[in-house]
Formats: C-alpha cells, sequence, structure tokens
C-alpha cells in the first residue's frame, strides 16, 4: 500500500542566514547533534567515535565528485553552462572518465535560450598547449540534452578534462561561484570513486583523526558507492507525496560488504542519506532473488517497491540470496540502481543508526530522517534551529539512534 504522506507536515521554516555557505574552517570542529532515545543533546563532530557504540559498523559512500560543470562563452558573451549528469556513451563512469575520444553525456543546460545551434567551445592551456574542448547538442533526454563533447588531445582522457576544465557543482542554494578551496572541502577525506554530481555531505566531517579515533574503539567501516545526481536537489512539488518521481541513482557493492552486513545485523550505522539509500536498496534485491520471484538480470530497485512488495523475507535470508548471486555471476561487486523513496510508513530492514545533515524543507530527504525518527523530527529541527546549528550540504552533523 502506497504511504499517505503529506508534503506540508514537513515544511519548517529555514532563515536564508542559516545555511552554511561556507564550511567550517576544520571539518570536525562542526557541531554535532545527539538524538539517542528520544533524548536530545549536543557536542562537536570530533567527539562523535564516542557516541557510536561499540562493535558497530560505519557504513560510508566513497563517491568522488566530479567537476561536473562546463562554462562556456559565445561570441556574443552570452555564458552557457553545461552541467554533465551522467555518462550515455560510454554509459559506464569508468569509461566514460578514461576515454581519449569523445563522449557523450546526459547534461543540463543553463541559458538553453542563447545556445540556439552550433558547437560551444572553450580552451585551457596544459603543459604549455592549448586545448580546445567542444560541446554539440544531440538530442533532448527527458528534460535534459544529450551532449558530446570532444577535444583536440588524443592523448588526454575526459576524466582530465574535467579536472582541468570543470568545475565544482555547489548546491544551487550556496550563492556564490566555486573556488579552489571547493575542490577540497566539497569532497570527503576518504572518495575513490569518480561519478557523483553532489557530494555525500554527512562525510564531509570526517577527518582521518576522527577515523582513527573510531578504529582505536573497535568500530568497524565498510564502503559502498552510490553516485550522486543532481535530482537529489529537485523538490517536492505535490502535496501528496505518492504523486512525486524519485530521481535514480547507479550503486556497486562489494562481496565484502554483504559479508559485514550479514555479521554486523543489528549494529550497521550508515553515514549519510546515500548510505541509507544503498543499504536498504540491497535488502529488497535480496529479497526478490530469495523469492520465488528469482531478480534476473534487474537490479533495480523501484521507487514504491518496499511498499507493495513481499516484506517477509528474513534479513539473512535475503543478503545470503545477494551473497549467492555476486558468487553465480564470479565476479567481487554487484552493480545496480535505485529510485527507492524512503518516507514516513517504511520499516527499516538494515540500518541501525544515521549520521546526517540538516536537510531542506518538504524535501525526500527530510521525510527520510521522519521515517527513522518519527514525530521526533520536528522537535530535532527546532532543538538546531533555535541551538545555532549550520544547515545543509555545508551545515553541521547529527547522529542518529534509536534503541
Amino acid at each position: 500500500m502506497l504511504p499517505e504522506v503529506n508534503t506540508e507536515d514537513y515544511r519548517y521554516e529555514l532563515p536564508e542566514e542559516r545555511i552554511a555557505q561556507y564550511p567550517e574552517a576544520e571539518r570536525d570542529r562542526s557541531k554535532l547533534l545527539l538524538f539517542r532515545n528520544g533524548i536530545i543533546t549536543e557536542d562537536i563532530f570530533k567527539n562523535v567515535p564516542q557516541y557510536i557504540p561499540r562493535d558497530s559498523l560505519l557504513v560510508f559512500n566513497n563517491t568522488k565528485v566530479i567537476r561536473a560543470r562546463f562554462l562556456f562563452t559565445k561570441k556574443t558573451g552570452a555564458l552557457v553552462e553545461v552541467f554533465c549528469l551522467e555518462p550515455l556513451a560510454p554509459a559506464e563512469y569508468e569509461r566514460a572518465f578514461s576515454s581519449v575520444n569523445p563522449v557523450e553525456w546526459k547534461c543540463i543546460i543553463g541559458n538553453l535560450k542563447k545556445w540556439k545551434e552550433g558547437k560551444l567551445s572553450t580552451s585551457i592551456i596544459r603543459k604549455n598547449k592549448k586545448i580546445v574542448i567542444e560541446a554539440e547538442k544531440i538530442r533532448p533526454e527527458g528534460e535534459a540534452w544529450r551532449i558530446r563533447f570532444s577535444w583536440n588531445d588524443n592523448m588526454l582522457t575526459f576524466g582530465e578534462i574535467c579536472e582541468s576544465a570543470g568545475h565544482i557543482p555547489l548546491p544551487p542554494y550556496i550563492k556564490r561561484d566555486d573556488t579552489e578551496e571547493d575542490n577540497i572541502r566539497y569532497q570527503t577525506v576518504y572518495s575513490e570513486v569518480s561519478g557523483s554530481v553532489a557530494a555525500p555531505t554527512a562525510g564531509l566531517h570526517f577527518t582521518k583523526d576522527v577515523l582513527d579515533a573510531l578504529d582505536i574503539r573497535g568500530i568497524a567501516s565498510a564502503s559502498l558507492t552510490l553516485h550522486i545526481g543532481a535530482g537529489t536537489f529537485k523538490p517536492v512539488k505535490t502535496s501528496d507525496i505518492s504523486k512525486h518521481e524519485m530521481h535514480c541513482e547507479h550503486f556497486l557493492v562489494t562481496a565484502g560488504l554483504i559479508r559485514k552486513i550479514l555479521r554486523f545485523r543489528g549494529k550497521i550505522i550508515a553515514v549519510g542519506t546515500t548510505s541509507v539509500r544503498t543499504l536498504e536498496s540491497l535488502y529488497w534485491l535480496g529479497a526478490r532473488a530469495a523469492s520465488e520471484r528469482g531478480i534476473g538480470n534487474d537490479l533495480h530497485v523501484d521507487q514504491w517497491e518496499p511498499y507493495e512488495a513481499d516484506s517477509s523475507v528474513p534479513f539473512e535470508q535475503a543478503f545470503e540470496a545477494l551473497n549467492g548471486l555476486i558468487e553465480m555471476n564470479k565476479q567481487p561487486i554487484l552493480y545496480g540502481s535505485t529510485t527507492l523513496m524512503i518516507v514516513p510508513g517504511y520499516r527499516f530492514r538494515v540500518i541501525n543508526g544515521m549520521i546526517t545533515n540538516f536537510h531542506q524543507p518538504s524535501s525526500t530527504l527530510l521525510m527520510l530522517v521522519s521515517a527513522y525518527t518519527g514525530r521526533a523530527w520536528k522537535e530535532i529541527y527546532d532543538y538546531a534551529l533555535s541551538h545555532d546549528f549550520r544547515f545543509l550540504s555545508f551545515g553541521d552533523s547529527s547522529l542518529l539512534l534509536n534503541g
């Protein structure tokens, strides 16, 4: 049964001055709200290890933000922005970034009305050589466009072109131009796999010192990869949440992660909503693989699948089925995608806590937090607003634990 959720119930007043435009000078000096068994307290993030139960498993999203924004100036002086969303040809991120030949991406075009025809071009100087980068419109792709990128040096990969000519895609509520510092601070210290156009912001507070302290405390860690798309900022425009179309994101997980999930059942804490979404999606893939229906080649979790599918498959059976799927495919990695939408009424199958920032009013991310904390979400956000917490991507953090 689809959940009955009214978007207006998740609206709150967020003063513009509470939206952090810059990160804290030191990552782990951001404020930390603690919600444990219904009680709210606060500290600084550097001390988060002492609040995480021993023998827990922290699951991080190791995606890396790419310089996904290209700025082209036409001869008329008009500025056109081409914002890469996901690769189309080649369709795999790794192949797209390593390609020395033209690539095609699904892109959002800023100031589209100024780009009626022809190619756009810009240039950079790299190792004393002028590199000309061109963008060509191929055809519409839904609300976006299929764009072909080419450049005049087949010794350079598209990943190197992005690094040299692209800009960090700061969220739309960051009202400033990107800087060189953002290339470091809008990236987690443990990022590895390029592909996101938005940072997994819960992870921005972690430092090597914090990670070392977690290790000393005996808290295990594991990583997954979910490439975050621009859809994460897509506002909910319908009052009835069942009418909202959730964006699709691609993920990959290893056999090692599946084994750790089985081993740490009941002690799994997700770092960020993207990790939450991936972990919960894994259960539903496993439940389908373990059922009579099987899974075939469909490694996608639909937006409302958890609310309509059989939820009686035991945790162990679901993840053992996933483990069997990996072994059958004779690959140590499982690739999948999800449009899973977690809203109040959802019953969590995998996570036992989460670390997350403070999200926009009436957003799907706020509804995910409410699905976990229940009506206490309002108390949590009222506390944050009245105690000078900073909000959104460069804002402060929270550790949410039930039980």
